[in-house]
């Protein structure tokens, strides 16, 4: 697919690479998280995130994806023009979030033919259903629980089964607490496909030291102050072990978790 579909497709607004949008590119990766862009990113791709900064811009240029649509009408401010241009990627940026970018996408993937693994010709792409992205701040038990309420208020509304709604719910629930008593913010991402729903809980907090005896019962680092508000019983992350299908935990000291969830359908 051509760079200029794309562009079409978002109604974006060209920041650089106006000479380069008959590029063809194979994949459009979704994410706010550049270590799963690295991870999981495939060469010749274009990068759709609400990262507007210079990291997003090298993380894109390592990955050598050929450009990045940064969604909810940012651009970045910082020296990102000037490294995007210096190593020819295309810069975009779209007033759409990312939901109806990825739908639009979809639409598009569904009408050119882009494939999200360059060695999966001719096979269909996994239909993404929806993706929505929420913000956590840390430390803000006023608003505790809103990102999984909505998490669970979307898949209600999309009619899945209950009782997967309610794992799903509980799961996110657990690691958004984490987030706001542990994290110092961070963001939650669910992603629903036909097969399997998916939430990612990011933060950019101290890190687990230890991730398998975290992963215990009882376990917890909890203060007294949390304890009196009836949270940090140490069941956390054993209890998203025992509601997910399948559950990967990520952790650096002093950098941050990524909590990568599934449930199958």
């Amino acid at each position: 697919m051509e760079i200029g579909i794309i562009k079409d497709a978002l109604e974006a607004t060209v920041i650089l690479g106006d000479d380069r949008l008959k590029t063809e590119v194979d994949q459009v990766y979704a994410s706010d998280l550049m270590s799963d862009v690295l991870a999981f990113g495939r060469p010749n791709s274009m990068l759709l995130t609400g990262l507007a900064t210079q990291q997003a811009v090298i993380s894109a240029h390592m990955a050598e994806f050929k450009g990045i649509v940064f969604v909810r009408g940012k651009r970045p401010k910082d020296g990102s023009e000037k490294f995007a241009k210096e190593n020819d990627l295309v810069l975009m940026f779209t007033a759409l979030d990312m939901y109806d970018a990825c739908v639009r996408i979809n639409s598009a993937v569904e009408g050119n033919g882009l494939i999200a693994d360059p060695g999966m010709a001719g096979q269909k792409v996994e239909q993404i259903l929806l993706s929505h992205e929420f913000t956590v701040q840390g430390n803000d038990f006023a608003n505790a629980g809103m990102a999984s309420t909505e998490v669970k208020s979307i898949l209600k509304k999309i009619g899945l089964d209950a009782k997967l709604v309610r794992r799903v719910a509980i799961a996110t629930y657990e690691g958004e607490m984490n987030v706001v008593m542990h994290g110092d913010g961070g963001k939650v991402s669910l992603t629903v496909t036909p097969a399997v729903i998916e939430v990612v809980i990011a933060d950019h907090g101290k890190g687990i030291p230890d991730v398998a005896l975290a992963m215990q019962e009882g376990y917890s680092t909890a203060t007294e102050e949390m304890r009196a508000m009836g949270f940090g019983s140490g069941m956390g992350l054993s209890n998203i072990r025992k509601k997910s299908d399948e559950l990967n935990i990520e952790s650096e000291v002093g950098i941050g978790t990524t909590v990568r969830m599934r449930f199958f359908m």
